[in-house]
């Protein structure tokens, strides 16, 4: 078996410019330190993307869902105490009927909560 050739500084030359291989900057980029960090991140960011956002989506309409009710609940009563100042103030006579009226209206609409959450499931139309 032959030898391969000695250059002249009198180590072996297998062919090779240096220690790389003649092929290696075509099948490994000069950048590709930089490509596998930037294809990490965007890995990173479409996993965050899928997880986190729902959470955060999540969480923002339970937040936000929770100011509009305690808002309306207080702008509710508001309105309450409003009719029935006004109807003191300029309708002559006793206040009950005014009293009956809401309570009237807030049985009504107390019923009509209770009979939709005693619903069976199969009859509850999905949410869009």
């Amino acid at each position: 078996m032959a030898e391969p050739p000695k250059s002249s500084s009198g180590t072996t030359d297998h062919g090779f410019q240096g220690h790389l291989h003649p092929l290696a900057p075509t099948i490994i980029p000069s950048d590709w330190p930089v490509q596998a960090a930037d294809q990490i991140v965007d890995t990173i960011a479409k996993v965050r993307d899928r997880t986190t956002r729902p959470a955060l989506v999540a969480a923002r309409a339970v937040v936000y869902g929770l100011i509009i009710a305690v808002v309306g609940i207080v702008a509710l009563v508001l309105v309450i105490t409003l009719v029935v100042r006004l109807y003191d103030v300029y309708v002559p006579g006793p206040v009950w009927p005014i009293y009956a009226l809401i309570s009237i209206a807030s049985s009504l609409g107390g019923l009509v909560l209770l009979h939709r959450a005693n619903k069976p499931a199969s009859a509850v139309e999905p949410a869009a």
